[in-house]
């Protein structure tokens, strides 16, 4: 089985002016309404979450990738690093449509707020890089509290302990008798990562010191499938990124 990295639960990145606190409400809000609409169905609320989650890695990724060709310099790593975000945030919302088998309502609103999203946090990130990646971050903080609640649950007896979809046993290289506790307790991890990364890069933009010691480890994946039945190798190299 993946060795499961240690979370930090209780992490969380104190605001340092306006934009941070602007950020912080923002995420608050969003927190909100996805508890009075969801209540504690974790499953369903992951599926809307997670494609949401999965937008933020692309428009960086986007962003950073015409910046860069713009000003003919190195993007340090980072368009690799988002998009990996997004990929990675994609397989959580394919893993949890295995399990809560999303409803026609919700996989309309999940066409909606995706759309929403998109436009606003491009929008956003267009005029303030640093402002996008905090929220990012804090967005993540609540990803990993509702994770933590969601493994309650599970130990508590009020959600079944089923079996771990096949498609998250092969991406987080599980083993076969992995149960849906296994995969939240990785889905977590991946979030405390993106959550110290996001942080960590809206510092960095704003000139501010952030301890790369601070970044909560990266659960192991598989490695990437080929795209359109090329070999693996150089080309491959982030997963999935051909594959579009």
């Amino acid at each position: 089985m993946g060795i499961v990295p240690l979370v930090d639960t209780r992490a969380h990145f104190a605001p340092q002016g306006i934009s941070d606190r602007i950020a912080l409400a923002f995420t608050r809000a969003l927190r909100f309404v996805a508890d009075r609409f969801f209540a504690r169905r974790y499953g369903h609320r992951a599926i809307v979450l997670e494609t949401v989650a999965a937008v933020p890695g692309m428009v960086g990724a986007t962003m950073t990738h015409l910046r860069c060709l713009r000003r003919m310099e190195d993007d340090g790593g980072w368009i690799r690093t988002l998009m990996e975000e997004a990929e990675n945030e994609r397989m959580h919302l394919m893993t949890f449509i295995e399990v809560a088998k999303p409803s026609v309502l919700e996989r309309a609103l999940v066409i909606g707020v995706q759309w929403m999203f998109y436009l606003g946090f491009f929008a956003l990130y267009a005029v303030s890089p640093r402002t996008a990646h905090r929220v990012v971050g804090y967005f993540e903080e609540e990803a990993v509290a509702s994770y933590t609640a969601y493994l309650a649950e599970i130990d508590a007896g009020r959600v079944a302990n089923g079996p771990a979809p096949a498609l998250a046993r092969a991406y987080w290289q599980l083993p076969e008798d992995a149960t849906l506790r296994d995969v939240v307790l990785m889905v977590r991890a991946d979030e405390a990562h993106h959550r110290d990364v996001n942080h960590g890069r809206a510092c960095a933009l704003d000139g501010r010191p952030f301890d790369p010691e601070r970044i909560a480890p990266y659960p192991a994946k598989a490695p990437p499938a080929p795209a359109l039945g090329a070999s693996a190798g150089p080309a491959a190299g982030t997963r999935g990124r051909l594959a579009a």
